[in-house]
C-alpha cells in the first residue's frame, strides 16, 4: 500500500531509469571545456566568414561581434550537449543527428541572443528607471524582447553559411555511435 509521498512503482521505476539514462550521458569537465571553447571559436569564425562574404569584416566594431559569438558559443555548449545526449541515448543515428542538430542550433541561437540582449540593456541602462521598480521590470522586458528581435532578424544571418555547414558536420561527427572527441582518445 502506497503512504503519502510515495510514488507508484511504476513511477519509481521511470525515475530510476531517468537517472541512470542521467549520468551515462552526462559528458566529462574535459568534453564540456574543450567542446565550448571549440564550438565558441567556430561559431566566432563562421560570423567572421559571413561578414567577409558580405564585405562588412573591415568593421570598427568587429571584435565585440566575434567576442559575442565566441561567447554565445561557449555558453550554449554545455546545454546543448548535455541536452542531446540525453535525448539521443539509445537512438537510432539519424535520431541522435536530429538530437545534436536541433539542440546546438537552439542553444546556440538563444545563448548569443541572451548575451546580445544582456549588451543592449546595458547600453539603454542609463534611460531606464531605478532597478526593481514596475516600471523598470517593463523597460527591461521590452527592451530584451526588443533586442531579441533585432538579433534574430540580424545577428542569425551570421551563422549562414558557414555557421550551418559547422553545425551539420557537427552534429554528424556526434551522433556516430563508436566516436569519441580527440580529447578522450
Amino acid at each position: 500500500m502506497l503512504q503519502m509521498g510515495d510514488s507508484p512503482p511504476e513511477k519509481q521505476g521511470t525515475l530510476r531509469r531517468a537517472i541512470l539514462r542521467l549520468r551515462e550521458t552526462s559528458p566529462s569537465l574535459r568534453e564540456l571545456f574543450c567542446g565550448a571553447i571549440l564550438w565558441g571559436v567556430m561559431m566566432a569564425a563562421a560570423a567572421f566568414g559571413a561578414l567577409y562574404l558580405q564585405n562588412r569584416a573591415e568593421t570598427a566594431r568587429l571584435d565585440a561581434v566575434l567576442a559575442l559569438y565566441l561567447c554565445g558559443g561557449i555558453l550554449a555548449w554545455p546545454f546543448a550537449l548535455s541536452l542531446a545526449r540525453f535525448c539521443a541515448y539509445d537512438r537510432r543515428s539519424e535520431a541522435r543527428f536530429a538530437a545534436y542538430f536541433v539542440c546546438l542550433t537552439v542553444f546556440t541561437i538563444t545563448a548569443t541572443a541572451f548575451l546580445f540582449a544582456m549588451q543592449y540593456r546595458q547600453f539603454y541602462e542609463q534611460w531606464h528607471a531605478p532597478f526593481g521598480s514596475r516600471i523598470w521590470i517593463y523597460q527591461f522586458i521590452i527592451t530584451g524582447a526588443g533586442a531579441t528581435y533585432q538579433f534574430v532578424v540580424m545577428g542569425v544571418r551570421l551563422f549562414v553559411p558557414f555557421g550551418a555547414v559547422v553545425l551539420a558536420a557537427t552534429s554528424l561527427w556526434l551522433a556516430k555511435p563508436r566516436l569519441s572527441p580527440p580529447w578522450n582518445r
